[in-house]
């Protein structure tokens, strides 16, 4: 069965179905996500990568209690272990892997991290509710929301382990929630749990965390290193995902007026287009420099409104 009927805001992956999880707790989780949105990027990670994180993390309680990933190499004990953390919560986080999901464009053809929710099927014993929130044109085709019961086997093939990726991959997993999280082997089935968690550590490395300086930092990476740009368009599509969502709320709160919130949101939907663009004409051998410093001027400009109308 396709189409999950609770409407979430268009986000990534990851913040998609996290909403999903959170929302039985929180209902005003979307509104949580919106108002802990901000653009934040490593600038000295190791292998010469950006790394990204788009908001605070929204799933701590007040007892430190919040996500984190685990793993199992044995699809048994992943299995027990799901359905312990169901039992304990109600639902449970689980990673899927693109290739295996198929309701995904990608699937048999490209391997990324996909978190979808899972819940034990109403009267159909040993049987999972899968949903998935996430919903978005992507490269590969249509993402449409997903809800469907599938069997031990089923959802065996959905949460294929992902093996080795991409440190560019990597890193997005490493801060879905918003802050640095360890990850379990590559070769392992993974899901999260709520557990008690250490007091939070400053991240290690160099952040930036003003918006203009992120957003200048990163046009000037991109603009000059081709490499770069193709590396991480995917980012710059979740951030305007999430940067527009936070524009939503401003306006529904009276802090930014609807002009100003327009045009910023424009902008931010115009820069992952420009991206793309710039990518793929770059593989064809004619790289578009001033189609990407084009995207982010204009783009740090209306931000520059933004930030001078904001009212807290």
């Amino acid at each position: 069965m396709n189409g999950a009927g609770t409407r979430t805001p268009e986000l990534s992956c990851y913040t998609a179905n996290l909403v999903a999880y959170l929302e039985p707790e929180l209902p005003q989780v979307s509104r949580r996500l919106a108002e802990a949105v901000r653009p934040a990027v490593r600038t000295d990670e190791p292998s010469g990568h950006l790394a990204f994180s788009h908001h605070h993390r929204i799933d701590l309680t007040d007892t430190s209690e919040g996500l984190a990933y685990r793993g199992a190499a044995r699809w048994t004990d992943a299995r027990a272990a799901l359905r312990e953390e169901a039992a304990r919560n109600g639902r449970v986080l689980a990673v899927g892997n693109t290739r295996t999901v198929p309701w995904s464009p990608a699937y048999g053809r490209s391997t990324a991290a996909h978190w979808v929710l899972l819940e034990t099927a109403p009267g159909r014993p040993g049987a999972w509710l899968v949903t998935d929130r996430f919903a978005a044109l992507l490269p590969e085709g249509e993402q449409a929301p997903h809800s469907g019961v599938v069997d031990d086997d089923g959802l065996r093939a959905l949460l294929t382990p992902l093996g080795d990726l991409p440190r560019r991959q990597v890193l997005r997993d490493v801060h879905a929630l918003g802050t640095a999280s360890a990850l379990p082997d590559p070769a392992h089935y993974r899901w999260l749990v709520r557990d008690t968690l250490p007091p939070v550590a400053p991240p290690p490395g160099t952040w930036l965390h003003d918006p203009l300086e992120v957003l200048e930092f990163v046009a000037d990476r991109l603009v000059s290193d081709p490499a770069a740009l193709a590396a991480h368009a995917d980012d710059l599509w979740a951030a305007a995902r999430h940067q527009r969502h936070r524009l939503e709320l401003l306006v529904r709160t009276g802090r930014v007026g609807h002009r100003t919130a327009d045009a910023a949101s424009s902008g931010w939907a115009e820069l992952p287009r420009s991206l793309r663009f710039a990518v793929t004409s770059a593989e064809r051998g004619r790289p578009r420099p001033g189609v990407v410093t084009k995207a982010f001027t204009d783009l740090i400009s209306t931000m520059t409104r933004v930030l001078r109308e904001e009212q807290p």
